[in-house]
């Protein structure tokens, strides 16, 4: 499992060194910050959570680590 940092102390998932301890991960574009998604226990994505999106640029996502696939 690769590592994921997490500069958002008060998450339930929250560790010390600024690590995810979180089973699964969902990114998300800006466009759906505010909605609420509903994952599985074993991190399946249910209902309207499942869904694909396209973002150009880092600034569209709420992934600092994204990088557009060319």
């Amino acid at each position: 499992m690769p590592t994921v940092k997490c500069n958002v102390s008060n998450c339930t998932y929250w560790a010390e060194g600024n690590n995810c301890h979180a089973d699964a991960i969902l990114v998300e574009i800006d466009g759906h910050a505010n909605e609420e998604y509903n994952m599985s226990s074993d991190g399946d994505l249910l209902g309207e959570a499942s869904h694909k999106d396209k973002a150009e640029d880092v600034a569209q996502t709420c992934c600092h680590t994204f990088r557009p696939k060319h």
